[in-house]
């Protein structure tokens, strides 16, 4: 049976943008103490890289299970997965875009890739996930459907 495992990591440009708040910070606070700026904007940033290091989601195959963050799904209730890049990949995330899917999209990961759900007590018709390796995540997600006994 295929494994996948991939962490969502931030993009290192979301470090770069999240270091924003150390002037504004130094803005705000320098006027009433340069230690007291200084303190906040160094506390603000470390609580913005740590929020960000642990928001980030995992995308997991294994055991005949799909782990996309917080949730699970047996892989036997999922139908053809497909990978999407670049403008197809747009277009998943926008047009095309069923407002019952259930979704973990990244906005620094651009592929996606769309998985049917085929459990009907299931209200998401479909599950649409970022991943940096689309096609690989839809393979290991095909190739790990069990044989269902007595079919």
């Amino acid at each position: 049976m295929p494994e996948y495992h991939e962490k969502l990591w931030p993009a290192p440009w979301l470090f770069v943008a999240t270091a924003l708040v150390i002037p504004a910070s130094l803005l705000v606070f320098l006027p009433i103490s340069l230690i007291a700026g200084i303190v906040t904007a160094i506390v603000l940033y470390v609580g913005c890289v740590v929020l960000l290091l642990l928001s980030a989601p995992t995308l997991d195959v294994r055991d005949g299970r799909l782990t996309c963050g917080p949730a699970q799904i047996d892989v036997n209730l999922l139908g053809e997965a497909e990978a999407f890049a670049d403008a197809e990949a747009t277009q998943e995330r926008g047009p095309r875009l069923d407002a019952r899917a259930w979704l973990l999209l990244r906005g620094w990961v651009q592929p996606v890739v769309r998985i049917p759900i085929l459990d009907p007590d299931d209200p998401a018709p479909y599950w649409l996930v970022s991943t940096r390796h689309p096609q690989k995540l839809a393979a290991a997600i095909n190739g790990s459907r069990r044989p269902v006994p007595g079919s």
